[in-house]
């Protein structure tokens, strides 16, 4: 049996836009509420939420935007973020997210390389100065004419849809579910981030599938501690809420575990995200105790692999038994599979679950394209209407991930078992090759994790002069503990096989990581290689 599998579902795909679902949820719930930000202190319900989509998106068309054009919006968790989400897609304008952790450079590259006309922005944030990087980018992209504060004058004025006349619904006949709306851009370890561009189809469906999957209604409150600029708040958090008539709750501008576990009580939340991370910062923390989660019964847990002890305490301690593991892609609108609410805790915590509803999915051989037997690893490959685009003006690197027959080549190492289930096994790039010996690092991860001092773990591969690579593994030991780097190896001795025992072992506090929480290995190769002298057997010449 090939590892090959198909989202057959009898509920039909979304054939409209985002703007066009918006509006069938407010016929039809409009007096639930649709958006709380803790943090300012708003609350709209969804009737209140659409006229302030409609004021911004008559705004934006006043002040000369037209459907097609780019408009960056750079700023945090905030009510603003959202309604230019909406309000753009109303009005056919392509939405460019730029992450709140760039800076001037990064900046400037992604308002270039996607030709933005406007940005929409916070102020501040963190200490950094928002209009200063605004300012210092602007004379040399041309083409942005207009950057917008939140909370100014200018945006209120904006936000009041003062002076448009035209006819906001009949402009909404014009557009079709496949024009692109949103660019999101994902960073490489190597190069510029490319824009993965995105259509009302794209997004608006897997928002309204994990929702489905996860059993939404008007009677669910989302807390969303995770980044809106990124897949897992935007599409995972929004969509999934307003394709189903759910509230979207913003506890804090960036993620705050005591902001969140706040939100959750004080809001009943019934469903709360995060990354792994984020969930053990929560479980870990001083003040705990003091909440009600009460009403929390599922979520979703995505980023990186959920340790299983991690997801018992989830259970345990914060009563969400149907707490749902999503697994994907930016260019993949981003969810592929999905483990459903009821499924076994192995299979939460042990795989990313089975495919998503019409989507195919496929592991292949990475040097032949052949579609591999079940059970064996290669590379997790995804094709459907998630597909996105292509790269934004990028026709070359779009290429080299999609091919002729629309597979989206992800780069993921992957298994898919009998019953459909894809395990997650490393990057190809992570893939360590010791001695002839092929080491999927998350195998390693995933036994480390049994061991009853360790907090968090990752395995990586280090240069070798004799070996090619060997393994090192970097360890976050539990609090008050006092684990040796020869324990560590002891524990794994006539466990696992003696060529995937590390060979080195780095004690850390944490992990150098994306501000979506994802463990960039790039960086400890890089800072291993360099503390251990192993520069020279970096620069040994391999075929």
């Amino acid at each position: 049996m090939l590892s090959y599998a198909h989202g057959a579902n009898p509920e039909p795909l979304l054939g409209e836009t985002i703007p066009h679902n918006l509006e069938r949820t407010i016929a039809r719930v409009p007096d639930a509420e649709a958006l709380v930000c803790s943090h300012q202190g708003v609350r709209y319900t969804y009737a209140e939420f659409g006229r302030a989509v409609d004021r911004l998106a008559g705004g934006m068309l006043a002040a000369g935007l037209e459907p097609g054009d780019r408009v960056g919006v750079w700023g945090p968790n905030r009510a603003e973020w959202t309604l230019t989400q909406y309000a753009t897609a109303k009005a056919g304008i392509i939405l460019v997210n730029i992450n709140p952790a760039y800076r001037v450079s990064e900046l400037q590259y992604a308002l270039g390389q996607s030709g933005c006309r406007w940005i929409v922005s916070t102020q501040e944030l963190r200490g950094s100065d928002f209009v200063a990087m605004v300012d210092q980018v602007r004379p040399d992209l041309p083409q942005l004419e207009r950057a917008v504060f939140f909370e100014t004058p200018e945006w209120e004025e904006l936000a009041s849809g003062d002076g448009f006349t035209g006819d906001l619904r009949a402009l909404g006949e014009e557009l079709d579910f496949d024009d692109p709306i949103n660019i999101q851009y994902t960073s490489g370890t190597t190069g510029f981030p490319k824009g993965a561009t995105l259509t009302h189809h794209n997004i608006l469906n897997n928002g309204y599938f994990v929702g489905m999957l996860l059993g939404y209604s008007e009677r669910d409150r989302i807390c969303i501690p995770v980044p809106l600029y990124h897949c897992f708040g935007m599409v995972l958090g929004n969509l999934a809420a307003t394709t189903h008539g759910a509230c979207m709750v913003y506890p804090a501008e960036v993620f705050d575990p005591v902001a969140t576990l706040k939100a959750c009580s004080e809001e009943r939340c019934t469903s709360v995200y995060g990354v792994p991370t984020m969930f053990i910062a929560e479980l870990g923390h001083e003040r705990f105790s003091e909440f009600d989660y009460g009403p929390l019964r599922t979520g979703i847990m995505a980023g990186s692999p959920c340790p299983i002890e991690v997801m018992k305490r989830v259970s345990s301690d914060m009563g969400i038994d149907e707490m749902s593991i999503a697994f994907g892609m930016t260019e993949t609108s981003p969810v592929t599979t999905q483990v459903s609410r009821d499924d076994t805790l192995e299979n939460r915590c042990g795989t990313v679950g089975q495919v998503m509803p019409h989507v195919e999915i496929k592991v292949v051989d990475p040097d032949t394209g052949r579609t591999v037997p079940r059970g064996e690893p290669g590379e997790f490959c995804a094709r459907g209407y998630v597909v996105m685009r292509g790269y934004w003006n990028d026709p070359e690197r779009t290429a080299e991930s999609i091919d002729r027959e629309r597979w989206m080549h992800t780069g993921d190492l992957a298994t898919m078992d009998e019953q459909g289930y894809v395990r997650i096994v490393g990057r190809i790039k992570d893939m360590v090759i010791r001695g002839g010996e092929n080491v999927y690092p998350r195998e390693i991860e995933e036994f480390l994790y049994t061991h009853p001092q360790i907090a968090d773990v990752q395995v990586i591969g280090v240069p070798d002069d004799r070996y090619g690579e060997e393994l090192m593994a970097w360890v976050i030991p539990r609090p008050e503990t006092s684990l040796t780097e020869e324990a560590v190896r002891e524990f794994c001795k006539g466990q696992i096989a003696h060529y995937k025992i590390p060979r080195y072992v780095k004690f850390v506090d944490a992990f150098p990581m994306t501000v979506t929480g994802k463990v960039q290995k790039f960086k400890m190769r890089e800072q291993a290689t360099e503390e251990l002298g192993l520069t020279d057997a970096a620069a040994i010449a391999t075929a």
